[in-house]
């Protein structure tokens, strides 16, 4: 009987469950997509009743499916800086407010500059209305019922967790990411929580990644035909799940992940923060952290592109020529904040820009343009992480935007390193899955699953077009900076 492995995969826009061998390779996996509300200017929710009936629905699918091999455990990938209203008996008393939600966007930029720095320098997690932290000061200036009713604050993953299990446990790297947890104690932050007017005795327990959940209700696992004694592992949250699945965990090892937004992580020795408040420092295990840099911006600058312009072709067909257009796009350069942006800005008010634009730029010009743009602004949060854990020596990648041959020959000039492309777009569920294998002692370490990975690729730099890259990215630095003033 073959031995799986099934990771649960929470995403902005979909919940999945991915069935590996223990080679990480893909043996089937389901998905339901799921709905994002937008009830005022710059709320962004979603139901967490809907997403849970969602979640049992890719479960029962996922389980018939696997239901002739041996399951040996499941692992959760969130992503973070969700936050529900809880009450007593785990029912959600506000829909979920996710990490686009914009509502917090002016009380950010009032809160004093010197507590902005106290808090950022405990906690990792930059002052921006991403953050459960600000959701929760806004809540508590605005009245907001639910909050005012709230037996606990939570995210999803904690949600579904004391829902089905009747426990309230949070794991390191989710804590982490609400801008509540102390990234030194790896304990609720005093001066967070008093900031947000709530208690510690409204949050859950931080634990471990490897903690294993028990106690799974009856009824929950009568509907979901769960196969009895399947152990089920709390794991972490996408970003640093992601870096593990692509096998990104050691010094100098850098993971990209691009969709419609993107992220570049490193995973590091302890638990470090950047002096200048560009980056996140989010803790994974209890001697690791994950630092980096999250964009509004990726793929959805494209999309927003090829909208404006409309274009009713295929991607692949909006992309055709950008290849055949030079390196910098003759002289025409893009900042990607169409989306507003987190790093390196930390503004929801920035704007994109076109500059250099000429009578002679065409469709081609401005699609690679924003190709060039998307890169630069990773690479430029790339720098940020270089203060802290030196030049990277490799880069992985995932997300959407790798499906495109010409952006990652992009990436590949604009960093001059080999990019790697795993077999699946997967990952985070894939670390997710690993996890969980290490938390049920069927593997040794994290590091083992360097050797499990299905690499699709690696593509190759030209140095020649690095070296141009270099002079353009000089130039398009300086205009993200010129540009700040108009925020």
């Amino acid at each position: 009987m073959e031995e799986l492995v099934i990771g649960l995969d929470f995403g902005t826009t979909s919940v999945k469950a991915v069935a590996f061998d223990l080679k990480g390779n893909v043996k089937t996996e389901k998905e339901q997509l799921i709905d994002t509300y937008y009830p005022e200017p710059s709320f962004a929710e979603q139901n967490p009743v809907e997403i849970e009936l969602k979640t049992q629905q890719v479960l029962r699918d996922i389980f018939h499916e696997t239901k002739n091999q041996k399951v040996l455990s499941i692992g959760i990938s969130c992503a973070m800086h969700s936050l529900i209203c809880v009450d007593q008996q785990g029912q959600a008393l506000s829909d979920m407010s996710i990490w686009s939600d914009g509502r917090s966007t002016k009380l950010s930029k009032r809160l004093d500059p010197a507590t902005k720095k106290s808090v950022y320098s405990k906690t990792g997690t930059p002052i921006h209305p991403m953050s459960p932290l600000l959701k929760l000061i806004w809540m508590k200036e605005n009245n907001y019922r639910p909050y005012q009713e709230a037996a606990y604050f939570m995210s999803l993953k904690e949600y579904l967790l004391f829902k089905w299990f009747d426990t309230r446990v949070v794991d390191y790297s989710m804590a982490s990411a609400t801008g509540l947890m102390n990234v030194n104690t790896l304990d609720w932050e005093p001066e967070a929580l008093e900031l947000a007017g709530i208690s510690n005795t409204q949050l859950s327990t931080i634990v471990p990644p490897t903690e294993i959940i028990t106690g799974l209700k009856s009824e929950i696992a009568q509907d979901l035909d769960w196969p009895q004694d399947t152990p089920l592992v709390i794991g972490a949250a996408d970003g640093q799940l992601a870096n593990l699945g692509n096998g990104a965990i050691k010094p100098g090892e850098v993971a990209v992940t691009v969709g419609t937004s993107g992220a570049i992580r490193q995973l590091i020795s302890g638990h470090h923060v950047n002096d200048n408040g560009e980056t996140f420092s989010y803790a994974f295990t209890k001697d690791t952290s994950i630092i980096g840099g999250p964009t509004n911006n990726g793929g959805i600058a494209l999309q927003w592109l090829k909208e404006m312009m409309e274009f009713s072709g295929s991607h692949e067909e909006f992309l055709l020529g950008a290849e055949n257009i030079s390196v910098g796009s003759e002289g025409l350069l893009f900042v990607p904040y169409v989306n507003g942006e987190r790093a390196p800005v930390w503004n929801q008010d920035a704007r994109g820009n076109f500059y250099g634009l000429s009578v002679t730029h065409r469709r081609p010009h401005l699609v690679r343009a924003v190709l060039e743009g998307i890169v630069f602004n990773l690479y430029q949060i790339g720098q940020s992480l270089e203060e802290i854990a030196g030049k990277p020596t490799t880069i992985s990648v995932n997300g959407g935007l790798s499906k495109s041959p010409l952006w990652v020959q992009i990436l590949a000039d604009v960093f001059g390193k080999e990019i790697q492309l795993a077999d699946t777009h997967h990952g985070a569920a894939w670390g997710a899955s690993w996890t969980a294998l290490v938390a049920t002692g069927k593997v040794e370490s994290f590091e083992q699953i360097k050797e499990n990975i299905p690499i699709d690729k690696v593509v190759q730099p030209d140095m020649k077009k690095h070296q141009i890259y270099q002079e353009v990215f000089t130039k398009y630095q300086q205009l993200a900076k010129d540009v700040e003033k108009y925020f």
